[in-house]
């Protein structure tokens, strides 16, 4: 069994659409980043990494390397996805949860979970999100950006 875990923060700007889980939400904000800077599935696909001991996504998805400028993170979680595979691991379960203060996340996190379980090629059930707030402190609660954090458990397949 190998545990991983990931982190991941974005700054909130006007102009860029806010993606979180590969969901577009309504809101007056994105995140800004070289990606479509989806915190979530960025601290998701870190999590699997770090369980694989593959490094992270800066390393496999440099933000210095123009193909993946505004690139979508369900298709890279898709690769992390394969390699996953390829090294022969299978997912047991995510647990992510969201910091923002807005917005709300309740309405989107069961499509969230429907989109990373079938990028990963697994069961909603191995998939749990949750969101919360931090009580107007820090730069996620006086609404300057968004974090994720998430761990997951991998083991070999056979």
């Amino acid at each position: 069994m190998r545990i991983g875990m990931g982190y991941d923060v974005h700054r909130l700007v006007v102009g860029r659409d806010l993606i979180i889980g590969g969901v577009t939400i309504p809101h007056s904000h994105g995140l800004l980043g070289h990606s479509d800077a989806d915190v979530l599935t960025h601290a998701i696909m870190d999590s699997l990494l770090g369980a694989m001991a593959l490094g992270d996504i800066g390393k496999h998805f440099p933000d210095t390397d123009e193909r993946y400028k505004d690139a979508d993170s369900i298709m890279l979680l898709k690769e992390v996805g394969s390699l996953m595979a390829l090294n022969g691991y299978k997912l047991v379960n995510i647990d992510a949860t969201i910091i923002a203060q807005v917005p709300k996340m309740a309405p989107y996190i069961d499509t969230m979970r429907m989109i990373i379980g079938k990028t990963l090629k697994t069961s909603i059930s191995n998939i749990n999100i949750k969101a919360t707030t931090e009580e107007g402190m820090g730069f996620t609660g006086e609404k300057e950006g968004i974090s994720a954090q998430a761990i997951c458990l991998l083991i070999k397949s056979e």
